[in-house]
């Protein structure tokens, strides 16, 4: 199956899969679930592709155990992530920015976290770069262990099992495997819409605040400037 590189050819799902298997992709899911280095890997389309190759034969793995195999590593990642965030602390906050490090990554999973609570572990994992950082927030903000492991189970099982079934679903239909780099590419960008969403409703508080600010700022003068024209009609006929 030859597949449309989205990106660079090591970004592409099917040259991953092609070149170091399910380990791989165990791997792959490990870093993004829980490591910082871990954001930019394509989590999504990668166990889509994975479902769509076990359903086609093209991995020779059970898919019962590609699913377990991807829970447990989405799990023990966001895993990792928790327990780096406890030790790491707010120090995480001060981080100065790199070419593998965000802090506007840092902040936006901060607020996804403060906005959802502990749900935030199962909504984040279907949010590309949130999920990286949420289980390290989660850390950080000393999150109360036995909820966090509850909702890192749910979630990591949710998405990870989830989104394979779906491409061993989505696989067995002949217009899905004639159109594979279309589906990827369809994957992607449906992962993106999450995070095109939260930015357009972020730059439109921004808005509203600013101008928000701009009134405040215009009252007082207006408050204190000279009373207007209807003003002045009424103290005249007074």
């Amino acid at each position: 199956m030859n597949t449309l590189a989205l990106g660079p050819s090591w970004l592409d799902p099917d040259y991953l899969i092609g070149q170091f298997g399910l380990l791989g992709v165990l791997v792959i899911v490990f870093a993004e679930s829980g490591l910082l280095i871990g954001f930019f890997l394509p989590g999504d389309s990668l166990l889509f592709t994975t479902g769509l190759l076990v359903t086609t034969d093209k991995l020779h793995t059970p898919l019962w155990l590609v699913c377990v195999l991807v829970a447990l590593a989405a799990i023990i990642g966001d895993q990792v992530g928790y327990l780096f965030g406890r030790k790491v602390g707010p120090s995480l906050f001060k981080r100065p920015d790199s070419r593998l490090f965000k802090q506007e990554n840092v902040e936006k999973a901060h607020e996804f976290f403060e906005k959802y609570g502990p749900k935030s572990l199962i909504l984040a994992r279907f949010v590309p770069v949130v999920r990286t950082f949420t289980p390290i927030i989660a850390g950080v903000s000393r999150m109360n262990y036995r909820s966090f492991i509850t909702f890192n189970i749910i979630g990591g099982v949710l998405w990870g099992v989830g989104v394979t079934l779906l491409g061993a679903g989505l696989g067995q239909i002949e217009f899905v495997r004639k159109n594979i780099e279309a589906m990827l590419i369809l994957i992607v960008l449906i992962s993106v819409v999450p995070i095109a969403i939260e930015f357009l409703r972020a730059r439109s508080r921004s808005k509203k605040e600013a101008a928000a600010g701009g009134g405040e700022d215009r009252g007082p003068i207006a408050g204190g400037g000279a009373p207007s024209t209807g003003q002045r009609g009424r103290h005249a006929r007074r």
